[in-house]
């Protein structure tokens, strides 16, 4: 299948289930990356939480020395905010040329995203939450500082923590948790015993989460 640009250097990959009839693929994975990622580094994960998944990976745009990631900041743990906005717009278009283009359903995208990838989730489901039916985030922070607060009762967040993280204290993911849902969200926070990085341990307790999904 062609890859067509649609405003984000990307991969698709189509479920191995086929393109049509029952055996049609029930959610596309929206892949995003943290910093320094490109759109091939998540592919793994995403067929690890859901096999039988679409899965869409876009590269982020904003370059920070020479690293991608999805939108500016102005130092660590410091975010613009508008540029955070404008990001959200961009991947709003771009899910909705790519379900157009590739033929997925738009009514069953969930984002699952790393660190970076999982803080502009967090601003997709805040700003613009009709693209999105749920979210994996691992390592977010609710990453607006006065931040809305959507309808999002229906949405299924699966928010990951690292207890040692040295870059996301506790309260930040509790934080992000507490407003979701208070929108109406529901959210399972889940620690660990990591760092920043990933563990097998998550990836399959998010993969089950998914499988489990009603």
């Amino acid at each position: 299948m062609t890859q067509a640009n649609l405003g984000f250097q990307h991969r698709y990959v189509p479920s191995r289930l086929g393109p049509e009839g029952e055996g049609q693929a029930w959610r596309t994975l929206l892949l995003l990356h943290g910093t320094g990622g490109t759109e091939e580094d998540l592919i793994e994960l995403g067929a690890a939480l859901d096999p039988a998944a679409n899965l869409l990976s876009p590269r982020g745009k904003v370059l920070e020395e020479g690293m991608t990631r999805f939108f500016r900041r102005f130092a660590k743990g410091v975010f613009d905010e508008a540029d955070l906005v404008t990001g959200a717009l961009e991947l709003v278009d771009f899910v909705i040329s790519a379900g157009q283009h590739y033929g997925f359903d738009l009514a069953h995208v969930v984002a699952a995203g790393y660190s970076n990838g999982a803080n502009t989730a967090a601003g997709l489901l805040l700003l613009r939450p009709l693209v999105l039916t749920g979210a994996v985030l691992f390592r977010a922070v609710l990453p607006l500082a006065k931040p809305p607060q959507p309808e999002l009762t229906g949405r299924r967040v699966f928010l990951s923590q690292g207890e040692y993280d040295p870059i996301i204290e506790a309260a930040q993911g509790e934080r992000l948790a507490a407003h979701l849902r208070g929108a109406g969200a529901t959210v399972e926070l889940r620690r660990w015993p990591a760092g920043h990085e990933l563990t097998a341990s998550e990836i399959a307790a998010a993969h089950s989460w998914l499988a489990n999904w009603a």
